[in-house]
């Protein structure tokens, strides 16, 4: 935080505030290079192209929205489409994307303030609070319309901002309260867009027209999407400029004025987006009024609305600002909620045949799962209905550079995929999942796809939503986890016999041949020949090798498969499946138990010699002779280690669908060795955290020796200098605690010790600990802090999100199926039909 003394000279404190908010500016752009800024100069084009490098925003988000969509053609004419989302992170407004759900328009929208001897930025200078607008009597959030009240640390003014999109149209609208403590400050909306996925090749401009004052942002390209804000109080200056160079930011930080209004950051051929110079890394800046107060009034504020509105041409994008901020406030907030007969995010819950009774079996009264609900519902795209992508984040973004497109998790893997629908199916909400799975079709390699050769049927690693490749490695769960859906959704009645032989004909029957055969793969980077059940990629899409949670997909997803080929009377099909299934379960203890092993439960290092502890699951062999001193690979800044010293709880996935029992007694001892917190950090896989009733609850790591986290030497994020470095380390991931607790449950039905104090104790420590990792926003993160080394520049807390990705829709869908399963009292991912196949 920058340092504000008042009782120095303006001029020095002033000079104090320089250094400190350029010091901040190469936090959020370290690769930038520093130079001096402009300087005023008489044209009206901004000098300083093209600015600093651009770069993502931070990635733990306490907040993401959108308007909801139905897919019903009768209720969409209640609810146009509005194609656009929006994030929260450190109290500002942060990546909002319009067209499709990865395409990024903006990395933040914030305001700068100034007084008598300071200038702020609203992220650097405020503490924050968040809360959702729309809640019921027990505090249950009913949509995704948020109130961020932003404090400066020295009490001389506050920030509430009403955050939420316009389902009508393809616009954001902020409502903002601006109060001022003592006279003489002043804000400023300062916006940084990158548009179209990028920061690199903008245009800012600022259009003066009369009741007509708007700023606008594009690129360069003759397609571009338009950003345009519009207010109903009236701007008293405007500027555009390059970041750290000709900006507003830049200009007020050297003495508290605005003493720029560049009117755009590029010349422009015949008025169509042809620029001929100076595209880059732009900023707008707004001067709002200054709040006067009268002589019986102890503060004054400011109350106004900001509205940003995206389209494909400037008349579109105004249009939608303009029309936005005419219907004004509370009629946009109303037809979000769906208030009347709007149809909105409560009519969505209301839908939800499970929530209600599934909420009594939470220990927060419901909030995390209403949350969840919504949060996982509002990472579709609207464009590709169905699409259900991984999280609505770019992770480490803020030293991520924003020089090219990048999707980050905005894109679909069908893994993550799979845990979403089956949460959406465990709420009731049967039409999503159905929706979803269909969609599923479209990432599946066929002669079709692009580029490809060799032998359809898997699906891809990772496209973005439209169906565009991004990474082409085989990752064989992802290929069984589409077969285990469709059975899922089949038993449910949600696809008929009808539907699901034609789906078999379609997808199903490709995909499972795959996973009997295998075959040769040409793709991009990939010309292999697979050969199952050893994987190209395990489930995080890393090493080549036998992995147990692959290979319980793959025997599930077979299963499943026998089954539903004698509905498409594929009875040869159905046979093949079956026989191969058992012959890969036969083979697993060979593949992937280790008696020859290296850890104990009880040593905090390896042992060597005949001191070898009970057999245990290995996280991966690579080449199938678990007893050996195979290395896995290097990976994520981390040399490998011999396979038998690296844990990894995916075992548990065996249980889960039914291939071992939970009292399988290898499974027990691998277990024993997860739980071992005595084991050196780099190996060690289990922390404990405390949850608010005092109640201790684990948090698992991916497995020993991971290295995608920060650094704990430097505190760095990710591989932020550009590479990986020695000192990187994966942190604590929240949805294995509830992986953790689904397996416990399943060990106490099975060995019939589910009472109903068992119950409340599997709840108050699953449930409860996963409640525990949602931040204030009720956001749910991809890894968690976990104790180990350098805090980073942001003073992580135990158990605190960190940087990597908030919200992940996986974390949430896992929340959501735990409490499912503690409502049922039984497994919500568990597939009888494997287990009664394999005891047979």
């Amino acid at each position: 935080m920058i340092f504000r003394p008042s009782n120095l000279p303006v001029q020095f404190s002033k000079t104090i505030l320089t250094i400190a908010v350029t010091g901040f500016l190469s936090a959020c752009s370290p690769s930038s290079t520093q130079t001096e800024p402009a300087k005023p100069i008489a044209s009206n084009i901004a000098t300083g192209a093209p600015g600093n490098e651009p770069t993502w925003a931070f990635a733990g988000k306490t907040g993401i929205g959108t308007s909801y969509q139905a897919y019903d053609k009768e209720e969409l004419e209640k609810s146009p489409n509005s194609r656009v989302w929006f994030s929260i992170a450190q109290g500002v407004l942060t990546e909002t994307m319009y067209g499709l759900i990865h395409n990024a328009q903006l990395k933040e929208m914030q305001f700068i303030i100034t007084g008598e001897g300071f200038v702020d930025t609203e992220k650097d200078n405020t503490t924050s609070t968040i809360d959702y607008l729309h809640k019921d009597k027990m505090g249950r959030p009913l949509s995704l319309a948020y109130k961020v009240v932003n404090r400066d640390i020295e009490g001389k003014y506050e920030i509430e901002k009403h955050i939420f999109t316009d389902p009508k149209r393809d616009s954001l609208m902020m409502r903002v309260i601006f109060t001022a403590f003592e006279d003489g400050i002043t804000p400023y909306v300062y916006l940084n867009p990158h548009i179209d996925n990028s920061g690199a090749n903008d245009i800012a401009k600022v259009i003066n027209e009369p009741n007509k004052q708007q700023l606008q942002a594009y690129t360069g390209a003759s397609q571009s999407s338009v950003l345009t804000l519009r207010s109903d109080l009236v701007f008293t200056k405007a500027s555009a400029g390059f970041v750290g160079r000709s900006d507003g930011l830049t200009d007020l930080k050297q003495d508290g004025k605005m003493d720029w209004q560049f009117t755009s950051t590029s010349e422009e051929k015949n008025h169509n987006k042809q620029p001929s110079q100076n595209l880059g890394n732009v900023a707008l800046t707004a001067q709002l009024p200054t709040p006067q107060r009268s002589t019986d009034e102890k503060d004054s504020s400011l109350d106004f609305n900001l509205v940003l509105g995206f389209g494909q041409s400037k008349t579109e994008s105004l249009a939608n600002a303009d029309a936005t901020l005419a219907d004004g406030n509370n009629t946009v907030l109303d037809t979000y909620n769906g208030k009347g007969d709007a149809l909105g995010w409560q009519d969505y819950l209301a839908s939800l045949t499970q929530l209600s009774p599934m909420s009594a079996n939470t220990t927060d009264n419901g909030k995390l799962l209403y949350a969840s609900a919504l949060v996982l519902k509002a990472q579709e795209d609207k464009t590709h209905p169905g699409a259900l992508i991984a999280s609505l984040s770019n992770p480490w973004g803020d030293t991520i550079p924003a020089t090219k497109a990048s999707t980050g998790y905005k894109a679909v893997w069908p893994r993550d995929f799979y845990q979403c629908a089956m949460a959406f199916l465990a709420m009731g909400d049967t039409q999503t999942a159905k929706v979803a799975f269909e969609y599923l079709k479209k990432v599946q390699a066929t002669k079709d796809t692009p580029g490809f050769s060799g032998t359809p049927g898997w699906f891809l690693q990772k496209t973005q939503v439209d169906g565009e490749i991004e990474w082409v490695a085989v990752q064989l769960d992802q290929t069984a986890m589409p077969i285990m859906l469709a059975w899922k959704l089949w038993q449910a009645g949600v696809l008929t016999d009808s539907d699901i032989a034609h789906w078999y004909a379609q997808m199903l029957k490709p995909a499972a041949e795959f996973l009997v055969t295998g075959g040769e793969v040409n793709l991009g980077w990939n010309h292999s020949e697979i050969t199952p059940l050893k994987t190209q990629q395990e489930r995080w899409e890393e090493q080549i090798g036998y992995s147990p949670s692959t290979s319980a997909a793959v025997i599930s997803g077979l299963i499943a498969a026998s089954e539903i080929a004698k509905v498409a009377d594929d009875n040869q099909g159905a046979e093949r499946y079956l026989i191969t299934a058992k012959t890969m379960n036969n083979k697993l203890s060979k593949l992937l138990i280790t008696d020859n092993g290296l850890l104990s439960a009880t040593s905090p290092v390896p042992l060597t010699g005949k001191q070898a502890p009970a057999p245990y699951y290995l996280r991966l062999a690579p080449n199938g002779t678990p007893n050996t001193d195979d290395r896995l690979g290097d990976n994520n800044g981390r040399p490998g280690l011999d396979q038998r010293l690296v844990l990894d709880g995916g075992f548990l996935e065996l249980v889960r669908y039914g291939v071992r029992p939970a009292q399988d007694p290898v499974i027990e001892q691998t277990l024993a060795l997860i739980d071992n917190t005595q084991l050196e950090d780099q190996l060690r896989v289990k922390y404990l955290f405390t949850a608010k009733d005092g109640t201790q609850f684990p948090g698992f790591r991916r497995y020993g020796n991971d290295g995608y986290g920060e650094d704990t030497q430097t505190g760095d994020n990710y591989a932020e200098k550009g590479s990986n470095s020695l000192g990187q380390r994966g942190r604590v991931w929240p949805f294995f605690t509830g992986e953790r607790g689904h397996y416990e449950l399943a060990k106490a039905i099975q060995s019939d010790q589910l009472t109903k104090e068992k119950q409340s104790e599997l709840i108050n420590t699953y449930v409860q600990g996963m409640e525990a990792f949602a931040n204030d926003g009720l956001m749910l993160p991809e890894q968690a802090w976990d104790g180990v080394g350098h805090a980073t520049r942001y003073q992580y807390q135990l158990g605190q999100g960190t940087n990597s990705a908030t919200p992940l829709a996986w974390t949430h869908a896992e929340y959501i199926k735990l409490v499912r399963s503690m409502t049922d009292k039984q497994v919500w991912d568990h597939y009888e039909l494997v287990s009664k196949t394999l005891n047979e």
